[in-house]
């Protein structure tokens, strides 16, 4: 019996290929007359091997007396005859090679060994093959994720993941956050008109059942223009000191600007101080008098845009507007507006020169 089959040197170099009778003959006690015949179908198929990547799979192959020529082939290409070795894989190992078993052992499994393998046979009448297919799991492994994304509160997000292993990984999104909030399974998450509240990280997870799943993340930050939270009407008397406080949630950090009535205010002048950092403005007056009474105004800009609050520094028992009396209230002067929009074009422009 001959088989052709490609020669490599190493593993993916076709060099040609070669035709060869093979003579290698199987030692055996020949079969006793006196038992019953073996049915047609011999040899007996053989069911699929399942096997996890890295792992060593052994290829058995049933044999009996009749034979004469045995073979185990990878496609068309011969991986031992009998008891030589055809293959330059050396992780390919004749495992069985006895009167009613012909094995070859593949060390170290890669998703390249999946697919049919067959033992070939040599009977005194006619040859004969039995298949067997090498199916190769692999654990998931996330490949690609979107990067690390800014956007601007209201835009719409799309992020990306993608992962091999066999079988096919299951992909599913998570929110990092106090709700852990999960979504559709899928390669894609889309998120439309994004919110603040929707910043942080997001959990890719591919999974399958040969392993634990592979995780990686991504993190989306939400810039957007700054809301005034916090801006409180204080009455306090002649003589006292007294702090009015002004916060803003934004990203970028807002800048603040003080203002009473349509004047503004600067750190250090008549017996006040500014003090700003991170989400907060504190305008402090160390000693109160008559002409410090009256409506002052808090401005927190960034590049995206400003938002504003008044607040009213009144005596105790004075009359006072009541809407005005313990939140914050938004003003419309067109001058206060207009050096709003000047702040705002300051900003961009530092920016764009860094």
């Amino acid at each position: 019996m001959s088989w052709c089959a490609p020669v490599k040197l190493s593993e993916g170099v076709l060099v040609g290929s070669v035709c060869v009778a093979v003579s290698a003959t199987l030692r055996y006690e020949p079969r006793d007359p006196g038992l019953p015949a073996r049915s047609a179908d011999f040899p007996r198929q053989m069911d699929n091997i399942t096997v996890r990547q890295g792992e060593s799979a052994l290829l058995k192959c049933q044999i009996d007396g009749r034979v004469t020529r045995v073979a185990w082939l990878n496609r068309s290409s011969i991986l031992y005859a009998g008891g030589d070795r055809w293959t330059l894989d050396r992780r390919v190992s004749l495992a069985s090679h006895t009167p009613s078993e012909y094995s070859v052992r593949i060390a170290g499994v890669t998703a390249h060994d999946e697919g049919p393998y067959t033992c070939s046979i040599q009977t005194q009448n006619h040859p004969k093959t039995s298949q067997v297919h090498v199916i190769v799991q692999v654990p998931p492994k996330i490949v690609n994720i979107s990067s690390d994304v800014v956007v601007s509160e209201g835009s719409n997000v799309t992020l990306v993941c993608v992962a091999t292993g066999r079988p096919d990984p299951v992909l599913s999104w998570r929110h990092l956050s106090q709700s852990a909030l999960e979504f559709e399974e899928g390669e894609f998450l889309d998120i439309e008109s994004i919110r603040r509240d929707q910043a942080g990280e997001y959990e890719c997870s591919a999974a399958n059942e040969v392993s634990a799943p592979d995780v990686r993340r991504v993190r989306v930050s939400v810039k957007y223009a700054p809301t005034i939270t916090e801006a409180r009407s204080v009455g306090v008397p002649v003589g006292r000191s007294v702090m009015l406080r002004c916060e803003a949630q934004a990203d970028p950090s807002a800048s603040f600007t003080w203002f009473k009535e349509d004047r503004r205010l600067l750190n250090g002048l008549a017996g006040l101080h500014i003090q700003s950092s991170g989400r907060h403005s504190l305008l402090t007056f160390v000693n109160v008098t008559e002409e410090t009474y009256g409506n002052y105004t808090c401005v927190a800009a960034n590049v995206l845009g400003a938002s504003n609050a008044s607040m009213l520094l009144y005596s105790p028992g004075s009359v006072r507007d009541d809407n005005n009396g313990g939140s914050a209230k938004a003003v419309a002067s067109p001058w206060l507006l207009l050096h709003a929009t000047f702040l705002l074009l300051i900003l961009a422009q530092t920016i764009s020169c860094n």
